[in-house]
């Protein structure tokens, strides 16, 4: 397993990769952080493809190639994260519209969008497997491990209006 810290505009940035490809990519302090990491061995050029995409990211422009992934999770997540990479820069998906073209898929009558947040939120390569483009039905930033200032600060970068958006009201306790 190889390993290596990259500093971003946003913070730093830890990857992990095996032989198969990069199985890792969260920023220092993410709330589903991996505690520990699958063996193996290998993962230099997959680090190296993640930290090329990262630098063309992080100037503005979208990259054009993805990085090898090793995407290891239940059959349900790994759904939900090819529906993630689906997501074109610049445009961003709804729980419930993800939830639903997941459910006529996957046949089940209807998808909760809890059931599919929990999934996104889960996400082992955030930005390269686009989570931070999922957004609440009202415009609502809910959800990020990064934290919800850098999912904005995300959003901003593939130039989004983020007037259209807004971060969730504080729950009562």
């Amino acid at each position: 397993m190889a390993m290596a810290q990259v500093m971003t505009p946003l913070g730093a940035v830890w990857l992990a990769a095996d032989e198969e490809g990069l199985c890792g990519l969260w920023f220092e302090g993410s709330r589903h952080a991996p505690r520990t990491l699958p063996g193996g061995r290998g993962g230099a050029d997959a680090i190296e493809a993640a930290r090329r995409w990262l630098a063309v990211y992080f100037s503005g422009r979208r990259p054009d190639f993805t990085p090898p992934l090793h995407l290891t999770g239940t059959a349900f997540q790994r759904a939900v994260w090819r529906r993630l990479l689906a997501i074109p820069y610049g445009t961003t998906a709804t729980y419930g519209a993800l939830a639903a073209d997941l459910a006529q898929e996957r046949g089940p009558a209807k998808l909760s969008a809890q059931a599919l947040g929990g999934a996104v939120g889960r996400n082992p390569v955030s930005l390269i497997v686009p989570c931070h483009r999922v957004v609440g039905a009202s415009g609502s930033l809910t959800g990020y491990a990064g934290g919800l200032e850098r999912k904005a600060a995300l959003l901003r970068l593939e130039g989004f209006d983020m007037a259209r958006f807004h971060f969730p009201k504080p729950r009562k306790k």
